[in-house]
This record gives C-alpha cells, structure tokens and sequence, in this order.
C-alpha cells in the first residue's frame, strides 16, 4: 500500500441501469453519467481494438473520411472526429492527401477499460501465464478485500502478462471468494478476463474501482518484469462489487512503464448521429 502521504488517483464506475447501458462514475469525488455509446465512440474503439490486438499492424492504412461515413452511414463531422481522436490518443497519424496511418508501437490503454463493468475481452491484449491458481484463506490473499472476512476461501490467481510482441508487461495478482465463483480454477486462465467470466456466468457485477499507486519494486516482482529492484512503477489495484454490495474480486497488476503507456478518457458529449 502507498504511504500515507503518497499521491493516489481513485477512478470508480458502477452500472446502474443494464438495459439503457448507463453508467455513473466519480473521478476524486466528481461524478458523471454517461448514456448509450454515441456512433463516433463504437467505431473509434472498433478501430482501437483492432490496433491492439494487432489487427491493424503499424503502417496499416485506416478508411477515409468520405470511406467511413459510406461504410458505417454517418456523417462528415463524425467520420473527421473518430480520425481526430484516434490521432490525439496516439494511435494513428494523419497525413494530408496521404491518409491516415497506425503508429509505431502503438501501445495505449485507455485506464477506464479497467473499470468498466460493461467491457469484454482483456484489458490489455496478449496471453497470460498461469504462475499459481490455489485457494486460501482471504488473510493469504495477497490484496486487501474489503468487506470479506479472514477466514473466507478465496481463489489466489497469479499469472504474467504477456503483450503482443510476446514480453512480459506485467505481473498481475487476483482473489476472487470462492463461493462466488466455485468452479473458476476449471476455466481457461490463460485467457481468462474476469469482467468477461462475470457475465457469462450471470454474476451481477456493479461497480468497479481502481487506485494507482507509485511503487518501488521489490526483488520478485523485479526479476519476473526483468527490470532492476527499486525501479518506480504504476501498480493499479482494482474492486469490483456485486449489485448487492458484497466484493466480487480484488486484484493488482503492476506493469512495465516503458512497454505500456496509460491514459484517462471519458467522453459523455452526445452527436446528432444515431
């Protein structure tokens, strides 16, 4: 855990509403609505999500303004929007009369793809590496779990990230209780994202939170991101609540700064487009 006079940046978003999608969020104490995902926004992360999973390589050449608004029925101003803001993010590179182009090293993530209750498929792309799956009392846990007593079985999950390029990005760390989720360790956790895992099991996910904290790494943590000991990093702690209040998972992942670079973005600005 930071200090207690080290800085830490809280985001939280809970769903409140299944069937109109709406969300409510605080960013340190402020809070926003969002409502159904404006066009401009689903094409802009159909794009982005194709660049991170590789997809769209570096160099991929993206739609035209005039292409995009023939393909997905749109107008002009939102066509040049979802290629302004793919740019202003880092993704793609605008070039006049040459078009609009991926960008080397495209690795980008959005910190609010952590917390969204409603998002599917991993937060970064590439595989993991199952370290241990166990099941131990809540007090072994590694993590903080609010609410859950020491006791109470919980699965300990700790698996390497991998990106695309097949390094290790980062090293995360989950507990999940047991009797939320007996039959969890039968899944593939290769490829297991919790919020993904929630839904298809129909466990009623509400609300997420996540705390950045700054670290110095400890030898472990160090030798698995093969970075030397002491080396300042971002550890993101997530929690995640159920509708009934009660702690779903309790997670952290610490990541290699120089192979992901992370930023925070909402947009809530509604368009004319439907």
């Amino acid at each position: 855990m930071p200090g207690p006079h080290a800085p830490e940046l809280l985001i939280e978003i809970g769903l409140i509403d299944c069937e109109k999608r709406v969300l409510t969020g605080q960013m340190n104490g402020a809070t926003f609505l969002a409502m159904a995902v404006p066009a401009y926004l689903r094409i802009r992360n159909e794009f982005e999500q194709q660049i991170r999973s590789g997809a769209l390589p570096p160099g991929s050449r993206l739609p035209t303004e005039a292409e995009l608004q023939q393909q997905y029925s749109i107008g002009r101003a939102t066509a040049q929007r979802v290629l302004t803001e793919l740019a202003q993010a880092g993704f793609v590179e605008r070039h006049r009369r040459r078009g609009t182009f991926v960008t080397e090293g495209a690795r980008q993530e959005n910190l609010l793809r952590f917390v969204n209750p409603l998002l599917r498929g991993p937060e970064i792309p590439g595989r993991h590496e199952v370290e241990s799956a166990t099941v131990i009392p809540a007090r072994d846990a590694g993590v903080e779990l609010p609410g859950v007593a020491d006791d109470t079985p919980v699965h300990q999950l700790r698996r390497l990230k991998y990106d695309l390029d097949d390094k290790v990005i980062a090293v995360e760390l989950s507990a999940i209780p047991f009797s939320l989720a007996p039959r969890l360790q039968e899944e593939d956790l290769d490829h297991l994202t919790t919020h993904d895992y929630f839904a298809r099991m129909g466990i009623p996910a509400a609300k997420s939170r996540i705390y950045i904290d700054p670290i110095a790494l400890d030898a472990v943590t160090a030798a698995r991101l093969r970075v030397p000991e002491g080396h300042a990093v971002l550890r993101l702690r997530r929690l995640t609540w159920l509708t009934d209040g009660k702690l779903a998972e309790a997670r952290w992942d610490v990541n290699r700064p120089d192979l992901v670079e992370f930023f925070l973005e909402q947009t809530i600005q509604p368009t004319t487009d439907s």
